[in-house]
């Protein structure tokens, strides 16, 4: 058959090699097509892989030692009911860990960083803290080194869920309880509510700067008010509720986003006026560190518009759930912390636990990279 059959079988031979020579270079050309484009959003050189190299840089500078995991909180399949599963994917989710050596009778002390930050934000303080206890800092899902699922939360009760109830898979992974919680700004917010909806594994609850006590109605901002009627004003609120994030901005300038979060950490942390600035190593690590974490895909950060309103007014104020809480609470604020203090002086009034106020000089929002006595203090 294949003699007879020879020219019959060349030809089809032939064709089907020039057909597939024919797709292979259609299959290149496209490839082609694809990595230019890519190449263009590869402008933006960051990954997971680049935020915990950045991290381990940053952390280079503290003295004792860690051990850093990536904590599984499970996978499940695309359109779960769980928050942080909503994806095009069913790939498992982990929480970026931390935990400092410590004695073994030490409490444990798990520090929660606030929006647009991460858990390396707080290597001013580990060592000293790591003396007094076992010092646990993780990334909330969504930021720095842990995962970015799609953000697909529709509103505030969502929202919160997917903080607070990715944070408790991550307690039980750990096998954690009796532990004290410290939360910063946003992740004050978010310790604050998972407290609320745990307290039996929470033993000392400490809000550094928190957000959210109070909301636009009862703050009465006359300032807000005039600034929302100037047309800039109503350009910001329309970019708000369209939930355009700060990090945009660093994705949106390529090459030139680390120049511009150096610009911010050096007018942030670097005032020569204080003593415990950053050090010009420390301000160089942290720089590149916070860019990885502010460039890499989009979302944690979705959150805001829905925690939030415009000029970060809670959409559901801690401040109402003051007589709820059922576990020992210390806020801490820089005296030049733009997070008033008066909410936690209003919240205290209604709780039925006991209750500390501390203000610490020298100090504004990061109280704990602007003076680091914080860390003796706790």
């Amino acid at each position: 058959v294949l003699i007879r059959g020879g020219g019959k079988f060349f030809k089809s031979k032939m064709a089907e090699e020039i057909s597939s020579t024919a797709a292979a270079a259609s299959t290149a050309a496209a490839t082609r097509r694809r990595s230019l484009w890519p190449s263009v959003l590869r402008w933006i050189p960051t990954s997971t892989d680049h935020i915990i190299a950045a991290e381990k840089r940053l952390l280079s500078l503290v003295k004792t030692p860690y051990e850093q995991e990536k904590v599984n909180i499970g996978s499940g399949p695309p359109g779960s009911k769980i928050r942080w599963f909503r994806s095009a994917s069913n790939e498992e989710r982990f929480i970026n860990t931390i935990t400092f050596d410590s004695k073994k009778e030490s409490p444990t002390l798990v520090l929660v960083h606030g929006y647009g930050a991460s858990q390396g934000f707080f290597f001013r303080n580990f060592d000293a803290l790591a003396k007094h206890f076992r010092v646990i800092a993780i990334d909330q899902i969504g930021w720095g080194g842990s995962s970015r699922p799609d953000f697909t939360c529709k509103s505030t009760e969502e929202t919160e869920d997917w903080f607070i109830d990715s944070f408790e898979q991550w307690r039980k992974a750990k096998n954690l309880s009796n532990f004290i919680l410290l939360g910063h700004s946003f992740g004050g917010y978010v310790a604050a509510k998972y407290a609320i909806k745990h307290p039996e594994h929470i033993k000392h609850l400490i809000l550094v700067g928190p957000a959210g006590f109070s909301s636009e109605t009862e703050h009465k901002s006359e300032w807000l008010t005039r600034f929302r009627a100037t047309w800039k004003g109503a350009i910001i609120n329309h970019l708000w509720e369209s939930n355009f994030t700060p990090q945009k901005v660093i994705r949106s300038v390529g090459p030139w986003g680390p120049d511009l979060v150096r610009r911010y950490t050096t007018a942030r942390f670097g005032n020569p006026s204080n003593a415990d600035g950053l050090t010009e190593d420390e301000s160089r690590l942290l720089t590149d560190y916070v860019y990885h974490t502010l460039a890499a895909k989009a979302s944690g950060e979705l959150c805001l518009k829905y925690i939030f309103s415009f000029g970060a007014f809670a959409r559901k104020p801690l401040l109402h759930c003051a007589s709820e809480w059922k576990v020992p609470t210390t806020f801490i604020y820089g005296f030049q912390d733009w997070m008033n203090y008066q909410g936690a002086q209003d919240a205290r009034k209604s709780m039925k636990v006991p209750c500390e106020i501390i203000r610490v000089p020298q100090a504004g929002h990061f109280v704990f990279i602007d003076n680091r006595l914080l860390s003796i203090r706790l």
